[in-house]
């Protein structure tokens, strides 16, 4: 297929033309600088373009310090400065009363859209995302000695108020034992995959107090001969997490924590609990979510209409909630604190640090992470608000910010007018804000993978990963097919179509048009989808294309591990894979095999 800087190009020219504007220079400038700078000109230099756009629509203005690494003529760059033209004056740098929206569009397009490739770092890169850790681990470590009692006293008096009822049924499920654990299907430190966690035979003095071995590790009591095979961990004994990188932007990776089996598997059985309940009638307000990004994203879109609502993201969110923080939210429910503690790691083995003992309270990989940072975000966020109200917040104040606070994971919505205190109290408590990231002045706002403009949906359409040379690249084939879908339903057709001619001869013409449904490898229209033969059992429309395969690694479940799996299955339907207890775990590899498949 042709290269991400014709994609550019192509692209460019349709949104040139939707904005008359003329693009030929700006793509000589690409291919020149591509030429030098090679990929990182794509994924690091236009995206820090893109972001000093957003900032100058924040700030009503261009400042001086603004596209690094762009020439400027008067008070903007050439680079796209037939889009700049429509949005911001060029001898002030000022925003125009009336900026054009779909310039703007245009800009983040153009900009942004390698971002978020999926291409491995640097080593200098990786290095520097390690370091990063360590250093914001010693960060948390300073915060916890400089917290005053008085200041963590309001935040579990907070934290109850919000939560209290919350928190009060995860505890006594903890004392009554009804919590249900379960195994996710990622790595885990002591490297068990598939259907061989149902057989892990390493189990924490920690965890055996809380969540003993026999209720909830074999599938009944009466298998007890089987303990004298478990290895039980005294707390300097037990595996730390493993810290590794995982792609997140070519500028730096994301850094993870691979969780034990046995502490994974505990952590699912609360935080499934916790989070079920913070989205239930049982909680006093609902302004956290997990599994619906949607209130997030129409309340950024109010709050670039209105004004009244401000988008707030953190910066290293998950590694900067110290244990600290989760032990006051804890405080008054002596059995939660105890689950928690016990499914917590305390040690991680970084690489080229070796094993630190931790003080946040666990980075991401852990079950808890997400539901328990959410509770930490939502609490010193109310605290912010009370701060800045000067009075004590009752449930009548808390319950009339239902609709205008909202945490999902670290993306916080709350009222522009209690930004900067919010701020102030986020900061207090060690959090890092991203300003580069947070809109509460302006007309642009973003939550939850969602950008709008003045109530103008300005989202944009990202690449994921390099386009395939053949059909061997599934992975890649794959997210071509899914860009240029996308790129449909976005309005670029031309683009859209642009990328059909090579998809088309990578399938050698097995490129149907499908429904958004289908699991075949084909491309979306809105005018329809092609039927070849109908199925001849459910009579439903078949067509002719590659469709992706994989397949679970072997990994057989047989006499307690297969019992007990049975036992911790949710629901009661029957599995769906009937061959689950011969494969299990993630697939290692897939491939493209032409095959009928639905169009529907």
């Amino acid at each position: 297929m042709k290269s991400l800087t014709e994609l550019w190009y192509i692209a460019s020219l349709e949104l040139g033309a939707m904005c008359h504007v003329s693009t030929i220079r700006d793509y000589k400038t690409v291919t020149e600088r591509f030429e030098h700078e090679g990929m990182s000109f794509l994924t690091i230099s236009l995206p820090v373009f893109g972001k000093s756009l957003e900032k100058g629509l924040a700030d009503g203005h261009i400042g001086h310090d603004a596209f690094p690494g762009f020439s400027r003529w008067r008070g903007l760059p050439r680079f796209l400065g037939g889009f700049l033209d429509l949005v911001f004056d060029r001898n002030t740098g000022v925003l125009l009363d009336e900026p054009s929206v779909d310039s703007i569009y245009a800009l983040r397009q153009l900009t942004l859209m390698f971002g978020k490739i999926e291409l491995p770092c640097s080593d200098a890169r990786n290095t520097r995302a390690i370091a990063k850790f360590v250093e914001c681990e010693q960060e948390v470590r300073r915060n916890d000695r400089t917290m005053s009692d008085g200041l963590l006293s309001e935040f579990t008096s907070m934290a109850l108020r919000l939560f209290g009822d919350v928190l009060a049924s995860a505890d006594l499920a903890v004392y009554a034992g009804t919590l249900t654990p379960k195994h996710g299907s990622g790595k885990t430190a002591d490297r068990l995959s598939g259907n061989r966690k149902f057989s892990q035979t390493e189990w924490t003095d920690r965890l055996e107090r809380v969540f003993p071995y026999g209720e909830n590790a074999i599938p009944n009591w009466r298998f007890n001969y089987l303990l004298s095979d478990v290895n039980f961990l005294e707390p300097g004994q037990e595996r730390p997490v493993k810290v590794t990188l995982v792609p997140k932007t070519l500028k730096t990776p994301r850094v993870i924590a691979i969780e034990p089996t046995c502490m994974q598997f505990m952590q699912q059985a609360v935080s499934e609990r916790i989070m079920q309940d913070l989205e239930s009638p049982l909680s006093t307000i609902q302004i956290i979510g997990f599994t619906h990004q949607e209130p997030n994203q129409q309340m950024a879109c109010e709050g670039s209409s209105s004004g009244r609502l401000a988008t707030i993201d953190l910066s290293e969110a998950s590694d900067r909630v110290s244990n600290q923080h989760v032990r006051a939210l804890l405080k008054h429910f002596p059995h939660l604190s105890e689950a928690v503690d016990a499914t917590r790691s305390r040690k991680a083995d970084v690489p080229g640090f070796g094993v630190l003992r931790l003080a946040k309270f666990a980075s991401m990989g852990s079950a808890l992470c997400f539901p328990v940072e959410a509770m930490v975000f939502a609490t010193v966020v109310l605290m912010g608000i009370q701060n800045a109200l000067r009075h004590r917040l009752s449930k009548r104040d808390i319950l009339s910010l239902e609709g205008r606070v909202r945490v999902y994971g670290d993306d916080i919505v709350i009222p522009t007018e209690f930004m900067q205190s919010v701020i102030d109290s986020l900061e207090s408590f060690g959090l890092v804000v991203n300003l580069d990231k947070s809109f509460g002045t302006g007309k642009f706002r973003e939550s939850c993978g969602k950008e709008y403009y003045h109530g103008t949906d300005v989202s944009i359409v990202r690449v994921r990963a390099v386009f395939p040379s053949s059909l061997k690249h599934a992975h890649e084939m794959m997210a071509v097919v899914s860009l240029r879908n996308r790129l449909y339903e976005a309005g670029l057709w031309k683009t859209a179509f642009w990328l059909d001619a090579g998809i088309n001869r990578l399938c050698g013409g097995r490129y149907p048009y499908v429904s958004r449904r289908s699991s075949a490898l084909g491309r979306v229209s809105f005018l329809g989808f092609d039927t070849e033969r109908l199925h001849p059992d459910t009579q439903s429309p078949q067509v002719k294309a590659f469709v992706e395969h994989s397949l679970p690694p072997p990994s057989l479940a047989t006499g307690e591990g297969a019992l007990l799996k049975y036992f911790l299955k949710r629901g009661d339907e029957p599995f769906a894979d009937r061959e689950h207890n011969e494969r299990a775990g993630r697939p290692k590899s897939a491939t493209l095999r032409l095959r009928w498949a639905h169009s529907s």
